[in-house]
């Protein structure tokens, strides 16, 4: 078994996640995944976990929190 890298749960199950740069994590589940590896919204501190928005090398959760940060040109698309 392998414990996670986040909660510290020792799960059977566990996986490995290999990130650009050489860097390897071990999770118990997605969610913990996420909140090691998501970006976090530079208006809000929200996970993004879809697309999200980027611009001027921030990275926002959606067009309403880039607009907030004076980014007016961008938009969300449902």
């Amino acid at each position: 078994m392998a414990a996670c890298d986040v909660c510290g749960n020792d799960y059977a199950m566990a996986f490995e996640v290999h990130v650009a740069g050489g860097a390897a994590y071990t999770f118990d589940s997605l969610e913990c995944a996420a909140h090691k590896l998501a970006p976090l919204c530079d208006h809000c501190g929200c996970r993004i976990l879809g697309h999200g928005h980027q611009t001027d090398g921030k990275f926002y959760c959606c067009a309403h929190c880039a607009r907030a940060k004076g980014h007016t040109a961008l938009t969300d698309h449902a």
